[in-house]
């Protein structure tokens, strides 16, 4: 049985009303589902690996078959405040697919997003075809735009056939990380 698609991802956010306003208002994703009331309870708790956990959470569609959940905690530790620096374990970011990078880059700027650069052109190599760029929402979590303006399917096909090929063993994996 194989994985079939991303069904969602999931952001933990400091107010879930403001980043509404960012995520729905500004960027456009409409509700897959309203806003949840608190809620918690010694199932949550266990589920989420949080103890006492209370949250409320919103879903919100991007394209047709996928989903951006948006999640505020009740007992969000008071230091956590800042998101994890992008180049530390356990940071992530979320991509968007656009048809016109530019286009949308310039849209949102005229709404008051900052971006981190220009759009970058990548012509050359495993990412060959990207246009991409990177921004936050308003708790600084980090965003991206990415237009796909060509893939070059066999030349990726063969170069990750030979990466199978020649990879490290697993164990001389786990021995360098040890």
């Amino acid at each position: 049985m194989s994985l079939k698609a991303v069904h969602h991802v999931g952001l933990v956010v400091r107010d879930l009303d403001r980043s509404i306003y960012f995520y729905h208002d500004l960027l456009g994703l409409p509700f897959a589902n309203e806003p949840t009331p608190w809620f918690g309870g010694p199932e949550l708790a266990k589920g989420v690996n949080v103890p006492d956990a209370t949250l409320r959470q919103v879903s919100m569609w991007v394209g047709e078959h996928s989903t951006m959940e948006l999640i505020e905690y009740g007992n969000r530790p008071p230091e956590s405040t800042a998101p994890v620096p992008n180049n530390f374990m356990g940071a992530a970011h979320v991509c968007f697919k656009v048809d016109d990078i530019v286009a949308k880059k310039a849209e949102l700027e005229t709404k008051g997003v900052k971006f981190y650069s220009d759009v970058n052109v990548v012509d050359e190599g495993p990412l060959a075809g990207w246009r991409w760029v990177y921004f936050t929402d308003p708790d600084d979590l980090v965003l991206e735009l990415v237009e796909i303006a060509y893939y070059l399917k066999e030349e990726r096909e063969a170069a990750s056939a030979a990466y199978l090929e020649s990879r490290p063993s697993l164990e001389s994996i786990e021995a360098r990380l040890t």
